[in-house]
């Protein structure tokens, strides 16, 4: 039923530019126009890491609720968890449009936007509201004329810390000129200190331990993964994410491909998988990866946890599959579990890890 009804409604979606269908689809689910889940989670789906309890794996990722209007709906969509962001102290309009260009046919989308947000008071102002209990993260940025970027990160620590389950620190995002520099190990280390100075004062008040998740890019260099986790590993980061959009374009010629900011969706999807493995190998496993890039089916959601993730995100794939993606994707989930024999999806975690560390970030096109 909710994929014949989004059947129905996608033409009218794909018939407004992006922005336009994003703001429709949020307008939805603040008037409970969606689909409910009502038959919950299977037991063998759900996930103890970073000190959370997560129903289930399947995550909303940053982007899709930028100003914290929706995350309770999103999980009576089925998720686990949502997350909301990316935030920024100020509000910030973001890049000229048109900043969003659907690649339809490829199933992608390339956006530049530029962490459009409405800044840390409206979203703040929305989550202190929230009645319902459920996992929220926020995910926090940097503004973009700020002096002093990772204060703009201690900020949003600090002002959310009440009303966040736990913090996605985005240092990668390709749309804000210089923002992936952060991710250099000599900047990296001087950002997680501070960060994690902020968080270890506010535990120190008697505040409880907030985890906070570092979420990198698909287009590091393999001679960089070391050394940025082991700037994880040193300052105790409670996962990490992999990963954002990519400035790569692989196998996509003419159109919106040309157009310039973070890939999403399919063509994500091999490069992220590959980075999260080499990544899972890095840490030898013992550190929380959330899988993100490229999830659209049970198949590929399955691919990325056995290639090294916990958790899972999606957005993207939401666009292109509808609501009915969050339940056929924990169907899916559930039957590997039992196919394995396994009493929990969590047995399956990086078991295919050293099989995609191997595969090269850009299949061969034939």
């Amino acid at each position: 039923m909710i994929d014949k009804l989004f059947a129905l409604t996608r033409p009218l979606l794909f018939a407004l530019p992006p922005e336009e269908a994003h703001e429709l689809t949020l307008r939805s689910l603040e008037r409970g126009l969606y689909p409910k889940d009502t038959a919950g989670s299977d037991p063998a789906l759900r996930v103890r890491a970073i000190g959370l309890d997560f129903p289930n794996p399947v995550g909303i990722a940053a982007g899709f609720d930028k100003n914290a209007r929706v995350p309770d709906a999103a999980m009576a969509l089925g998720c686990g968890f949502a997350e909301i962001g990316t935030v920024t102290p100020l509000p910030q309009s973001g890049n000229p449009k048109p900043r969003v260009f659907r690649l339809v046919k490829e199933r992608a989308v390339i956006n530049r936007l530029g962490f459009n947000n409405e800044g840390h008071d409206a979203a703040l102002a929305r989550l202190s509201k929230r009645a319902a209990g459920g996992i929220v993260g926020v995910n926090i940025g940097a503004n973009k004329d700020s002096s002093d970027r990772i204060a703009d990160y201690v900020a949003g620590l600090e002002r959310f810390y009440a009303v966040a389950s736990y913090f996605m620190v985005n240092i990668s995002s390709p749309n804000t000129t210089g923002l992936r520099r952060l991710q250099d190990p000599a900047a990296l280390d001087q950002l997680l200190a501070r960060v994690m100075a902020a968080r270890a004062n506010l535990v120190a008040s008697g505040k409880p331990h907030r985890p906070v998740i570092v979420k990198i890019a698909p287009d590091i260099g393999e001679d960089e993964i070391e050394p940025i986790c082991a700037q994880l590993i040193a300052h105790k980061a409670d996962a990490i994410a992999v990963s954002n959009t990519t400035l790569s374009r692989p196998g996509l010629h003419g159109g919106n491909s040309r157009e310039g900011g973070g890939l999403s969706g399919a063509p994500l999807f091999n490069r992220s998988t590959v980075m999260l493995a080499r990544v899972y190998q890095a840490t030898r496993g013992a550190v929380p990866l959330v899988g993100v890039g490229g999830i659209d089916s049970g198949e590929t959601a399955l691919e990325k946890i056995e290639a090294g993730a916990s958790l899972i995100q999606l957005y993207t794939g939401l666009m292109y599959e509808g609501p009915g993606l969050i339940p056929r994707i924990k169907a899916h989930l559930s039957a590997a579990a039992a196919r394995e024999g396994a009493a929990s999806i969590t047995k399956l975690t990086g078991r295919r890890a050293a099989e995609w560390a191997a595969r090269p970030l850009e299949p061969d096109p034939a």
